[in-house]
């Protein structure tokens, strides 16, 4: 393994635990559209491809009109009540602090919109941490794509070898694995077990991350 210069991380399911309030939002929108709410469990299926992904899954059969206002309704609503609920997972801020001691870049990769990245990053004290952070609407196409993988590489001018992405989803793994970086899958999140399968390594707690070897070598 080449020395690292270079984490990405995933937002939702990998830092924050965000569907207690990504599930409000959702039934907001479903209840002004005569669908009944649904569970946790149900929005969990919903997440990792974007807002609107997100909106048009959860309103089957609704009308394209409908479903651009519901967006903006959904949008607005989960700006609003960014953190009621979301919170950091188990050992998040102490691991980040853990991290930031190897004195290389950390930044944030994920497929929602970069103002709402940033607003729950700021809300829950972690956005310091990073040196940028990425949305779904931060570059032209979003995970599983590699490209915005590539594109963050080019930015920080670092080596695919030379950098780790880690998420909770095949979205994370598929990109970075296509950008040719290494991968850290998380299983405590939010997609399923087999969505890790590609991973280099696959961690079932976030401060796990500490004990992997490229960590352990750049610290050494």
């Amino acid at each position: 393994m080449d020395s690292i210069r270079l984490l990405i991380f995933d937002l939702d399911g990998t830092l924050i635990d965000s569907l207690p309030d990504l599930t409000d939002a959702t039934n907001l929108i479903r209840v002004r559209n005569g669908l009944p709410s649904i569970g946790i469990s149900d929005v969990r299926k919903l997440v990792g491809q974007g807002a609107r992904s997100l909106v048009e899954r959860a309103l089957p059969g609704v009308a394209e009109p409908e479903v651009e206002r519901a967006l903006e309704d959904f949008l607005a609503y989960n700006l609003a009540h960014i953190a009621d609920k979301t919170r950091p997972y188990p050992g998040v801020p102490e691991t980040l602090d853990e991290l930031a001691g190897l004195a290389i870049p950390m930044v944030v990769l994920s497929n929602k919109n970069v103002a709402l990245c940033r607003e729950v990053l700021v809300k829950l004290e972690l956005e310091r941490h990073f040196a940028d952070i990425f949305g779904a609407d931060s570059f032209p196409y979003r995970k599983p794509s590699p490209e915005p993988v590539l594109a963050v590489l080019k930015e920080f001018g670092v080596a695919a070898g030379q950098c780790v992405m880690v998420g909770d989803s095949v979205n994370d793994i598929a990109a970075g694995g296509g950008a040719g970086v290494w991968t850290v899958g998380c299983s405590y999140g939010y997609g399923e077990q087999s969505e890790l399968d590609a991973a280099t390594y696959r961690v079932s707690a976030f401060p796990a991350l500490l004990q992997l070897p490229f960590v352990r070598n750049i610290d050494e």
